[in-house]
């Protein structure tokens, strides 16, 4: 018995000591590798270009900072050392677990893309947002930020849908449930945002049917008062009324009687 016991051992010891020295030898090559990759990302840059990704707000207020060196060479490195995992557990004949790690070094890459498409998926929305928010200020439209933040996490919300099915996750009940929410929410928005913004529309639709009636240094006449024009903008006029100054919305222009003057007549 005892001799079956001694032979069994020394039958299993060159494989411990085999899967040892496999072990020992990826962890090796896996810091190298680690270090390696580090060195070259920024040696190119890697972690300057990610700084237009930290300025994004919705990472930078929630003090999340992305280093690409770092992350990516912390991925390589456990990936690297899984392969060795691997290896030695194929020494000891260890199928089950063999086969476990071999299933997530197969779900590496799907993550990798994942997570490409939340990165890029991210800077999208983010370059849309800001189109939209210099969109609405320069049309003067009110709570532009509100506006622009909407569209960024409507946005950012399918980009993570997008992501999650990449990843094969079964995304199929939230995005029912989600797509009725965000319905609600945006036909709720634009109600409310439409009765808010109905003077704004006013205005601005009254720049282009307005536009050239009404000039830089004309004398005009509006709802009794009488002044010269010294601003047109997307929204008002402005006119020099004598002491005064009186800003009028272009909606007037279609709405009242506007009467021009001629250029000697009296201010």
């Amino acid at each position: 018995m005892l001799e079956q016991l001694l032979a069994g051992f020394a039958a299993v010891v060159p494989n411990l000591l085999g899967a040892f020295a496999v072990l020992i030898i990826g962890l090796i090559v896996s810091k190298m590798a680690r270090r390696l990759v580090r060195k070259m990302l920024k040696s190119i840059g890697a972690d300057h270009l990610a700084e237009r990704l930290n300025e994004i707000e919705l990472l930078s207020n929630n003090n999340i900072r992305l280093v690409p060196s770092k992350l990516l060479s912390t991925v390589v490195y456990y990936f690297l050392l899984f392969i060795f995992v691997v290896a030695a557990t194929d020494i000891l004949n260890m199928e089950v677990i063999s086969v476990l790690v071999g299933d997530i070094l197969n779900y590496v890459p799907v993550v990798i893309s994942a997570l490409a498409v939340l990165v890029i998926g991210l800077f999208i929305s983010d370059f849309l947002k800001n189109i939209v928010k210099t969109t609405c200020d320069s049309l003067a439209i009110p709570a532009a930020g509100l506006v622009s933040n909407i569209v960024f996490y409507f946005l950012f919300l399918n980009v993570i849908m997008i992501a999650l099915s990449q990843a094969k996750i079964d995304t199929g009940f939230i995005q029912d449930n989600l797509s009725i929410i965000l319905a609600g929410i945006v036909f709720a928005f634009a109600i409310g945002y439409g009765f808010a913004s109905r003077s704004i529309v006013a205005n601005f639709l009254a720049s282009f049917y307005n536009k050239g009636k009404v000039s830089l240094g004309d004398n005009v006449e509006i709802e009794g008062v009488t002044g010269k024009v010294i601003a047109i903008d997307n929204s008002t006029i402005t006119l020099d009324a004598k002491d005064r100054r009186v800003i009028v919305p272009l909606s007037k222009l279609t709405e009242k009687n506007i009467a021009i003057l001629k250029s000697d007549a009296p201010v």
